[in-house]
């Protein structure tokens, strides 16, 4: 363990420290672990499948609605649809608040 000094204040500080404790100026910052990298990385890539889950989802009904004939047809593909939409951005908002969490709880901290 190697003293630095400070910047601001010029005291000597541990090198292995956030902050100054005389100035109280950021020395370094905290590094996120590897779950902490995981999980927000995971965040990220669960987002962009979503997206492009729905954005399929919507181009499939786009052409099942413009092969129909009847008008019962098309009724159903609306409905079917909206809760294949309703049940799609359910699963995202799920899935976007257990991965938050835990990115969140794995953020990096200041010792």
């Amino acid at each position: 363990m190697a003293l630095i000094t400070c910047p601001e204040c010029s005291s000597q500080v541990s090198d292995t420290a956030f902050k100054c404790p005389q100035c109280a100026a950021q020395l370094r910052t905290p590094k996120r672990g590897f779950w902490g990298k995981l999980f927000k990385w995971g965040f990220i890539v669960f987002n962009v499948i979503m997206v492009v889950w729905l954005v399929g989802y919507w181009m499939e009904l786009g052409e099942m609605t413009s092969g129909s004939v009847s008008d019962a047809e098309r009724t159903g593909q609306a409905i079917g649809g909206t809760i294949g939409t309703g049940l799609l951005l359910v699963l995202w908002v799920m899935g976007d608040i257990i991965l938050g969490f835990l990115v969140l709880f794995t953020r990096p901290k200041a010792a």
